[in-house]
């Protein structure tokens, strides 16, 4: 049987409010990637009731996360499905070393070569400025940014109509824990990248207009897409 020809992996990581959605929605657009986003993957999987999808289930409704043993089989069932494209351009993920390396091994069991790792360094103000001022719609997934992506009628969904909301999580005591959790996490996900040798940081405190450029010649320039 002939071997598949490998296709390309991209991670973009970065903390939270880094703009990882923002920028994985053009790149995607751009380079014919299919996008990968572990939250949005693991909901199918839970709504569709596949025996993952069951299995994680029960840890979401004890509260628990979904361990790596069942998160990254969930991945790889979405990487299976990645055939129409060039590769994928995994968003947030993975968060630890362990999830890095059993990742490697579920993309090159899918003739799948991790390519680049983005990393987008963002300081905990500009961090705390987007988060704060984010607002959610609850009907239809869509986010704003009171200042930056307003809303055409203050706290209404411009797409349903429906009421505006802030997560807790978007609060400033929130937003402290949260970014300190995870730069506890994510330092040795950084050299594992630097060491393989894929990593790129890019300065996320930059408006998306001017970093999106960036990341795009940093993947570019690899000639690898």
């Amino acid at each position: 049987m002939a071997e598949h020809p490998k296709r390309k992996g991209i991670i973009i990581f970065g903390p939270p409010g880094a703009g990882k959605g923002t920028h994985a929605s053009r790149l995607v657009e751009k380079l014919e990637l299919a996008y990968i986003a572990t939250g949005d993957i693991l909901r199918e999987a839970v709504a569709k009731g596949t025996p993952l999808g069951v299995e994680a289930a029960g840890y979401m409704n004890r509260g628990e996360l979904v361990p790596d043993e069942v998160m990254i089989p969930i991945v790889e069932e979405r990487l299976a499905q990645v055939n129409d494209k060039k590769g994928f351009l995994l968003d947030g993920f993975p968060r630890t070393v362990r999830q890095a390396a059993m990742l490697d091994d579920a993309a090159r069991r899918n003739a799948i070569e991790i390519d680049k790792a983005i990393y987008l360094k963002t300081s905990k103000d500009a961090i705390v400025q987007r988060l704060s001022g984010r607002r959610i719609c609850p009907g239809c997934g869509a986010t704003y940014h009171v200042a930056n992506i307003p809303p055409k009628v203050e706290g209404v969904c411009d797409k349903c109509g429906t009421p505006l909301v802030q997560r807790e999580d978007d609060r400033e005591a929130a937003i402290a824990t949260r970014l300190a959790e995870y730069d506890k996490q994510t330092a040795e996900v950084i050299r594992y990248y630097r060491e393989k040798g894929i990593l790129a940081e890019v300065n996320g405190d930059l408006p998306v207009e001017a970093s999106h450029p960036i990341i795009v010649k940093i993947i570019s320039e690899g000639g690898r897409l």
